[in-house]
């Protein structure tokens, strides 16, 4: 049996140096041949993703001629690219930040402007009025009536009427008597917090309460969350952009309160929400039923002050039956235990549109600090008055306020 040979690195030099000559002096030139194309490869492919970088395609065509797993692949690898403004944009933005950049003027004769939406009768009026009593100089009232002009039992909202309009619920014109609202109360210099209540709306905490909370709050109380199914936004139409995207589109429950600035904010807007009354409203596009009130302000104020509003409103309303309207409180649901409830509160909760109702929850913050969510209770039906009435100094003095 023969002898196994041993390799060692003096052999395999042997081999090399008795390669023949032209063949192994071939080899480096095609090597560099290789790298030059495999470098003008790596060149335009780079050359592709910058350019559609920069100029992000507006048609699927133009990136589908291509490929389009290839455009697909290309367009999840890059990172998102900033949309450029338009003039309208950029000036809508510009005045909107100089208006919120002015710091909030806490005075001894600041207001809160308490502005009621209404179709006509004003059913706790009498309620309200023991809720004013003794506050004189620290509120304002204003009244949007749409239908007929309500008679009053209260000297707080005698003569306290604005020029109003027809509202019809899920149009435009719910928002534009909002703004009406605003645009009155605004002309009070005095008037710093700014509440929207309906003739269903009542108080659940005492004025001073009420007016401690809001005047030294450091946001607005604007309801805002992401939906992202059929009734959130599924209901975002293709016509809004490229002002307002999809992925900045907002839901949540129209009653707010304020601060003077996102007041005058939304006051100043004409770009954001012309493209709501333009374009939002039922079956506008694709039998897609956009509803301007529950989206308008959350989207507005998610894309232009996202940090500064809370993102839940401090009205309460029970949603618990997921109707298309919330559960009306009558006479025998209102007892001192139900209102202990509402005012103690301290966590929130968002259903959206995801199959059978996912829930978002949130605690209620207060400068920081964790406090009870409500300020207000609605759907309240007229015939809960006298109990209300019976019930209202012991629920609203049960909590002292503590800064």
């Amino acid at each position: 049996m023969k002898a196994a040979k041993r390799w060692s690195l003096g052999n395999l030099r042997d081999m090399a140096s008795s390669l023949p000559g032209p063949r192994h002096r071939g080899g480096a030139p095609s090597r560099r041949r290789a790298r030059v194309w495999i470098i003008m490869a790596m060149l335009l492919i780079t050359f592709f993703a910058v350019f559609a970088y920069m100029y992000p395609h507006h048609s699927k065509r133009a990136c589908y001629m291509i490929s389009s797993r290839g455009c697909k692949a290309l367009a999840d690898w890059l990172p998102p690219s900033m949309r450029e403004y338009s003039d309208d944009e950029i000036a809508a933005r510009v005045v909107i930040s100089e208006i919120l950049s002015n710091p909030p003027v806490i005075r001894k004769d600041s207001k809160i402007a308490f502005m009621f939406l209404t179709p006509g009768a004003l059913p706790f009026e009498r309620l309200w009025d023991r809720f004013f009593q003794g506050h004189e100089g620290k509120f304002s009232v204003y009244i949007h009536a749409s239908k007929e002009r309500p008679v009053h039992y209260s000297r707080y909202f005698v003569n306290r009427e604005i020029r109003s309009d027809e509202v019809v619920w899920g149009r435009i014109s719910m928002v534009d008597a909002e703004r009406r609202l605003l645009a009155n109360a605004l002309r009070d210099p005095t008037n710093q917090q700014f509440v929207l209540l309906s003739d269903s709306c009542v108080p659940l905490r005492s004025f001073e309460y009420i007016y401690n909370y809001l005047m030294y709050s450091n946001v607005s109380y604007v309801d805002c969350f992401d939906d992202p199914g059929q009734h959130g936004s599924g209901r975002h139409m293709n016509h809004m952009l490229p002002e307002i995207q999809k992925k900045d589109f907002r839901k949540g429950a129209q009653w707010f309160t304020m601060k003077r600035q996102h007041a005058v904010a939304t006051m100043a807007d004409s770009l954001y929400y012309s493209k709501f009354r333009d374009y939002c409203g039922p079956g506008i596009e694709n039998n897609k039923n956009c509803i301007a009130d529950e989206h308008y302000l959350p989207t507005f104020f998610h894309m232009l002050d996202p940090t500064g509003i809370s993102n839940w409103t401090v009205t309460q309303v029970d949603w618990s039956e997921r109707k298309w309207h919330p559960k009306t409180y009558m006479p025998e649901d209102v007892t001192h235990e139900l209102l202990n409830n509402l005012t103690s509160t301290d966590t929130v909760v968002h259903v959206t549109s995801v199959g059978a109702g996912e829930e978002i929850w949130m605690p209620c913050m207060w400068n920081g600090i964790k406090r009870p969510c409500y300020l207000f209770g609605r759907k309240f039906h007229p015939d809960t008055l006298d109990k209300l009435l019976d019930l209202f100094s012991n629920y609203t003095k049960s909590v002292s306020w503590q800064l």
